[in-house]
C-alpha cells in the first residue's frame, strides 16, 4: 500500500475512535439518582452505580484507586453507609474501572463479584495475559485480597428486592461483563444497563484479527456488541459516561437544568453498539491494510 494511503487510513481510524476525557476521571461528580433505587456515585468521567436492595447495597465498579474515597463520600451523601455494601461488581479489570475495588471491598467488607477471567486479574492486580491491553506498563492496580465470587454468564445475583444479571461481553477484555437490572417506582419499572466497554482498542502490536498467538477475535467482539444492542434498555450507564454524553446529562441534572427523566433513552444501547461497530470496522480495515503492506 502506498504511504499516502496508509496515512489516510490511519487518520480515518483516529477520527472514528471515541475520545475519552481522561482529565475528568477524578473530577468530583455529585451523586445522582438514576431511577428509584439506583444512583450514579462515580466521578465525572468514570461510572460507578449504587443499587439499594432494601437489604444492603450493591456497587458497580470502583473506578481509579484514588477515587475510592470520593465514591464512599457520594454514598454517604445519599444517606447510606459504605459498610452496608454487600456486593461490589466489576465491568472489567483495568485500572480505571477496577482500581478502587480493593480499598472499597476492604472498607465495606463486601464480596467482589466478577467473571472468572476478571477474578484472575483482580487477584493479580493487572490485566490477564490475553487482554488486548496486557502489555500496558501502567495498567496495574491494587490487587483484591478480600473474598471474590465468580459469576457465570447469564447468572442473576439477588439481594433483597434487587436482581442483577451478568452478561459476558468479551472483546475489550476477555472477562468484560455488562450488568442489567430493573428498578421500579410505583407502577413504573425501567430496565437499566451498566454497559461495559465494547471498544476494540489495544496496546501497540496487538491484533484482533488472527495472528501467531491467537485466532480471530473479531467475531467474538461482534457477538458482544450485538448482545448488548439487543438488551432491554431504558437507561444506559456506560463505564465511560462521556462515550454517549451521559456526563453532560448528569451535569445538567446536578445543576437543576434537567431531571432524571432525561436519562431515559430506549435507543441508547443500540446507538452505543452502532458507534463501536464503526470503531471495530475501522480497526479491522487498519489491520488488514497493515498486513497487506507487509506483502
Amino acid at each position: 500500500m502506498h504511504t499516502f494511503l496508509r496515512a489516510s487510513l490511519a487518520l480515518a481510524v483516529a477520527a472514528a475512535l471515541p475520545v475519552f476525557a481522561a482529565g475528568n476521571w477524578s473530577e468530583p461528580q455529585p451523586p445522582i439518582r438514576l431511577y428509584s433505587n439506583s444512583y450514579y456515585v462515580g466521578s465525572a468521567g468514570l461510572s460507578s452505580v449504587l443499587i439499594d436492595s432494601g437489604e444492603g447495597l450493591i456497587l458497580l465498579d470502583g473506578t481509579l484507586p484514588k477515587n475510592a474515597p470520593m465514591i464512599e463520600a457520594n454514598i454517604r451523601a445519599l444517606g447510606f453507609k459504605p459498610t452496608d455494601i454487600k456486593y461490589i461488581l466489576n465491568s472489567h479489570a483495568h485500572f480505571d474501572h477496577a482500581g478502587g475495588i480493593a480499598a472499597l471491598a476492604k472498607d465495606s467488607g463486601a464480596t467482589v463479584v466478577v467473571s472468572p477471567s476478571g477474578a484472575q486479574a483482580l487477584r493479580a492486580g493487572h490485566a490477564v495475559a490475553d487482554d488486548p491491553q496486557a502489555a500496558d506498563a501502567d495498567g496495574s492496580f491494587p490487587a483484591v485480597t478480600t473474598p471474590i465470587r465468580e459469576i457465570a454468564d447469564g447468572e442473576t445475583l439477588r439481594l433483597g428486592h434487587a436482581a442483577i444479571t451478568a452478561h459476558f461481553t468479551p472483546g475489550h477484555t476477555p472477562g468484560s461483563t455488562t450488568w442489567t437490572w430493573r428498578s421500579c417506582e410505583k407502577q413504573r419499572c425501567v430496565d437499566l444497563v451498566f454497559g461495559d466497554s465494547i471498544n476494540a482498542v489495544s496496546t501497540s502490536g496487538f491484533h484482533f484479527l488472527a495472528d501467531k498467538t491467537h485466532g480471530d477475535l473479531v467475531p467474538r467482539i461482534r457477538q458482544s456488541i450485538a448482545m448488548l444492542a439487543a438488551l432491554p434498555c431504558d437507561i444506559l450507564v456506560p463505564v465511560h459516561p462521556d462515550s454517549i454524553g451521559l456526563d453532560r446529562k448528569l451535569a445538567r441534572i446536578a445543576s437543576g437544568e434537567a431531571t432524571s427523566d432525561s436519562l431515559v433513552d430506549t435507543h441508547a444501547c443500540r446507538d452505543y453498539a452502532a458507534q463501536f461497530t464503526r470503531v471495530l470496522d475501522q480497526r479491522v480495515a487498519k489491520e488488514k491494510a497493515e498486513a497487506a503492506a507487509k506483502h
